[in-house]
């Protein structure tokens, strides 16, 4: 069983790859995507958002990351997938899922699930330009504003040479809202040759074995469901290895928060880091409450160094609303 890390633009960088993959049950990992036009980008485009091209391609924790390269140019995807792999990239994954108006606008993601013919010509020419011990892999939504072409795509795209499918089950038009349609992951797998993994809506074990029985594969990408509860893929290794789930706790969490905070100034200008914060100390609060209190202390601060101080409270043997005072 596989369980990969997703790619999520502007959340999933590499602070919180290293954190997430550091708690172990994650198999893999993927860059945020990197966005392919009309040229060859320059080495620091790629190391801007896979710093980890410089560490072997791995995350701190030895978690190798793959690098995703976004884009509707057959010819223009397969240099820059080539140039990812001089630097260093393991795996070339390409991105037909992002569902974002302004990527979809410029011929990126999801729209290119209306033309099925276009993914099978850029599957094929990266397919025939990174070297063949590179692995090719690609993420896909169910369609654009419905499954009904959903085969036609996994199969163009497993026939160009992907070598690994992962279906996020909703179309681009569904964005995230619920549910997440497993049943059109079994229908990809019975079309295609290639390993697929299921991807949308496992926020838990018991998403995981409801994801599971219907879609007929335990190998699952995990995104949201793992940022805002951090041992979810370990959760789910253990509980494919029939070993007790064991929840991690508030208190054992504080520190890794902690940890990105201190990455975050150290990577980020003041300006930017406390949103960073924010956007995760939020997410979190999905599972845990003492994350929604922290969060309505640190919703109203920029300054750094009172960030600083409210985090250093806990476990908060001195009231927080000191600090707001």
């Amino acid at each position: 069983m596989q369980i990969a890390l997703a790619p999520m633009e502007g959340l999933v960088d590499d602070i919180l790859r290293d954190l997430l993959t550091r708690l172990g049950g994650v198999d893999w990992c993927v860059s945020e995507f990197i966005r392919v036009s009309d040229r060859l980008l320059p080495d620091s485009a790629f190391h801007k958002l896979a710093p980890e091209l410089a560490s072997g391609a791995v995350t701190p924790a030895g978690v190798p990351m793959r690098v995703q390269l976004l884009g509707s140019d057959p010819s223009c995807l397969a240099d820059n997938a080539a140039q990812a792999v001089a630097l260093g990239a393991p795996v070339i994954d390409l991105n037909f899922g992002c569902p974002a108006k302004t990527v979809n606008r410029s011929r990126g993601g999801a729209v290119l699930l209306k033309e099925p013919e276009l993914l099978l010509r850029i599957l094929s020419e990266v397919r025939r330009t990174v070297p063949a011990a590179v692995p090719v892999t690609a993420k896909m939504r169910l369609g654009y504003d419905s499954p009904e072409g959903a085969l036609d795509c996994a199969r163009a795209l497993a026939d160009g040479g992907a070598e690994q499918l992962v279906v996020h089950a909703r179309t681009k038009v569904e964005g995230y809202k619920p549910p997440a349609h497993w049943e059109w992951v079994a229908r990809v797998r019975d079309s295609v040759a290639v390993p697929v993994l299921a991807n949308g809506e496992v926020w838990s074990v018991e998403d995981w074995h409801r994801c599971r029985e219907i879609s007929g594969t335990d190998e699952v990408m995990l995104g949201r469901g793992l940022v805002s509860r951090p041992d979810l893929a370990r959760q789910i290794a253990a509980a494919k290895a029939g070993q007790p789930v064991i929840a991690m706790s508030w208190e054992a969490l504080m520190p890794l928060v902690r940890d990105f905070w201190q990455q975050a100034c150290r990577k980020m200008s003041p300006r930017y880091a406390p949103g960073r914060l924010k956007q995760w100390v939020g997410m979190l609060s999905r599972n845990y409450p003492e994350a929604a209190e922290l969060f309505v202390h640190l919703r109203r601060e920029q300054a750094c160094e009172r960030i600083d101080a409210l985090l250093a409270l806990h476990p908060w043997d001195a009231p927080l609303e000191a600090l707001s005072a």
